[in-house]
């Protein structure tokens, strides 16, 4: 009968993991197509200071995203409608092949010592998704991130550009986009929303 001791048995585990690992990988990354996976857990920027939910709220277009498997279309815009004090509702929607499509979900402020970080679902069987300000001056535009871990193995960025009109200068989104990089979020991949005709 074959003997283990306990320095055999942890590399067996740490082989063990590392395979399981590699397979959830080449299982999943086809699935998320369009996002590119980093190894390692989520980062943790920092987020907007003083975060005001209520300013926060209303209409936000989007400008510019990091590449989703969920956002097709164009004219993609959320609407946030303020419940309680840590709560709000949001109504997204974009135009697919000529269809207008919507989704509602609900958010909370996750985390009470830095209310920038929201959390939305669009399930209620699914937990909450991290949507943290990064920063916003609520009047013109808002940066925005989240970050699914998979098994702290590996992460999945979704970073957003958002304004409170369809289009934005291009030094607006320069500097959006050196907020990300000022926190070492990788947005190279950013690529602009379609906004033309949405109001047609």
């Amino acid at each position: 009968m074959w003997g283990f001791n306990g320095s055999c048995l942890q590399a067996l585990k740490a082989n063990l993991t590392m395979a399981i690992s590699l397979m959830l990988v080449a299982f999943i990354v086809p699935l998320v197509g369009a996002q590119v996976p980093h190894w390692g857990s989520c980062p943790e920027p920092d987020v907007q200071a003083s975060f005001n939910l209520k300013l926060f709220m209303g209409r936000w277009f989007e400008i510019g995203r990091l590449p989703t498997q969920f956002e097709k279309g164009g004219c993609m815009e959320s609407n946030f409608t303020f419940k309680t004090n840590n709560s709000f509702r949001v109504v997204s929607s974009q135009i697919q092949k000529g269809t207008l499509r919507t989704i509602e979900g609900t958010g909370v402020i996750e985390d009470q010592m830095h209310p920038a970080k929201l959390g939305i679902s669009f399930s209620y069987v699914l937990p909450y998704s991290p949507y943290w300000i990064l920063s916003t001056d609520y009047v013109n535009t808002a940066v925005v991130y989240s970050c699914t871990d998979v098994l702290r193995v590996f992460h999945l960025d979704f970073a957003w550009i958002l304004a409170r009109t369809r289009t934005l200068p291009e030094s607006a989104v320069d500097k959006a986009k050196e907020t990300f990089a000022s926190k070492n979020i990788d947005v190279t991949r950013m690529i602009a929303t379609n906004q033309r005709g949405c109001d047609e």
